[in-house]
């Protein structure tokens, strides 16, 4: 078996038009979270708890469609969803909460606050249909961020143009899923070839 060096973490794509997402809190925190979640998702489907929301992560709610409950947490909030981002400036109340949708087997995002989560929020490139997320396992989500903006910068552009090509050729090709691997990998191999 490999090593998985520092960082263990199992790196998933989520459809979070089809999964529902509970955020606890409406201040600075959400809003982050909410800008990055529906710049990569604008179809995700969130419900916000928090006794007050900010006008910014209001605004951002309202316009993709959030439903906003102005109430404190309670428990009775986690039903019906499959994964809570805790971002209240309260840490009691962020712990609370991860240890109430523990109990009910549902992911947990405390914002800030590595030991009391089951997922991080990592950093995102997309260009066109690729999309890569960069994980520091929590330590940095400002080196997440630098080697975003770097892979953006040298990602061309021509990516989405790429892969609609790779698409295309791979229906094409007859066979079982390994010989379907095995002419794709020959086919792309010259893109990491350096002397090209």
């Amino acid at each position: 078996m490999g090593s998985v060096g520092n960082n263990p973490l199992y790196p998933i794509f989520l459809k979070m038009d089809q999964l529902s997402l509970l955020v606890v809190g409406g201040g600075y925190v959400a809003l982050e979270k909410l800008t990055f979640l529906f710049k990569s998702s604008p179809n995700a489907r969130v419900t916000i708890v928090a006794p007050t929301i900010r006008p910014e992560t209001l605004s951002i709610a309202e316009a993709y469609g959030v439903r906003c409950i102005l109430e404190a947490f309670d428990h009775h909030h986690l039903s019906g969803h499959q994964m809570v981002i805790a971002c209240t400036d309260q840490p009691e109340v962020n712990i609370t909460v991860y240890e109430l949708a523990k109990k009910r087997g549902i992911l947990v995002n405390t914002a800030d606050n590595p030991p009391y989560c089951d997922f991080y929020m990592g950093a995102i490139v997309t260009k066109g249909a690729l999309k890569i997320a960069i994980s520091t396992n929590g330590t940095s989500p400002t080196l997440a961020k630098r080697m975003r903006q770097w892979l953006e910068e040298i990602l061309p552009n021509e990516i989405d143009e790429l892969l609609t090509h790779l698409r295309a050729y791979r229906s094409t090709l007859k066979g079982d899923f390994e010989r379907k691997v095995h002419w794709l990998n020959e086919h792309t191999k010259s893109l990491l070839d350096r002397e090209n």
